[in-house]
């Protein structure tokens, strides 16, 4: 058994302390390097300790000389930081997990090109259950395309910058393909004042932003008479570690491409 050796961006962050856990359970996986930004006070602290135990593997920023032998990175970061480490792996070879939301269509764009060096799992939510759901919603959507009016309600704790949530997006976006919509065009982003009667082909987006929440998902179909709710709630943000460890597994044996969590899961 080859063990895969594991690098984590954003390590001392909660989702990052929760990929520490679940590499360091995994037992075909090791943590070869944990990075953090420049000024994080975490530098150079033994990453290890962040989960109860020392493993010997120092935070760093240098991403660069850290990444030296490392087979992949899981990467649940913020675009610039991502988008640099994409830089250095495509040079290392070094393949990538990329959880990170909050990317234009240019960056997306530099992501796909990266691909054709090195294999990418790229997807806006690692959860299975979450990409069970975005099936469920490409059936859904299929048969209910006329008279239901479609809503999705997103949920996050405070802290996130960024909104709607990817997760939100790619719901609208399975969504609009199944039904041969463009969300760019039918998308509404919140409402307010007078705003007239609901277009029959528009995707509404409703975000909150509260407390401790790690992330709630709703796509509401609202006919006459019935509505029918698919909705996903998640209570630890160890279900995106572990969805994260078994796109790792899915990319041992992949030298190049761009992959979602539908590919890794076999859902296509």
């Amino acid at each position: 058994m080859t063990i895969q050796k594991i690098a984590i961006a954003g390590s001392a962050g909660r989702m990052g302390q929760a990929l520490l856990d679940a590499v360091t359970q995994a037992g075909d996986m090791q943590l070869c390097a944990a990075l953090e930004q420049n000024d994080s006070p975490y530098l150079d602290k033994d990453s290890g300790e962040l989960i109860g135990s020392s493993n010997g593997i120092r935070i760093t920023h240098n991403y660069v000389s850290a990444l030296v032998g490392c087979h992949q990175i899981i990467d649940f970061t913020r675009p610039a930081g991502t988008l640099a480490h994409l830089a250095a792996c495509r040079e290392a070879g070094v393949k990538m997990i990329v959880g990170t939301t909050g990317f234009s269509t240019t960056e997306k764009e530099m992501l796909k090109a990266a691909s054709k060096d090195i294999a990418i799992v790229f997807a806006p939510n690692m959860s299975v259950g979450v990409n069970v759901t975005f099936k469920l919603l490409e059936i859904a959507a299929k048969v209910l395309n006329q008279g239901y009016d479609i809503e999705i309600i997103e949920a996050h704790h405070r802290h996130k910058i960024d909104a709607p949530s990817g997760t939100a997006l790619r719901m609208g976006e399975v969504i609009a393909e199944a039904t041969n919509r463009d969300l760019k065009k039918v998308a509404i982003y919140g409402r307010e004042g007078v705003t007239g009667e609901r277009a029959d082909d528009t995707i509404g987006f409703s975000t909150i932003r509260a407390g401790d929440i790690v992330g709630e998902h709703t796509a509401m179909f609202a006919g006459t008479g019935e509505r029918i709710e698919i909705v996903h709630k998640a209570s630890s943000r160890m279900t995106f570690a572990m969805g994260a460890i078994r796109a790792v597994r899915f990319l041992k044996d992949k030298p190049n491409g761009l992959f979602d969590m539908q590919d890794v899961l076999g859902l296509r």
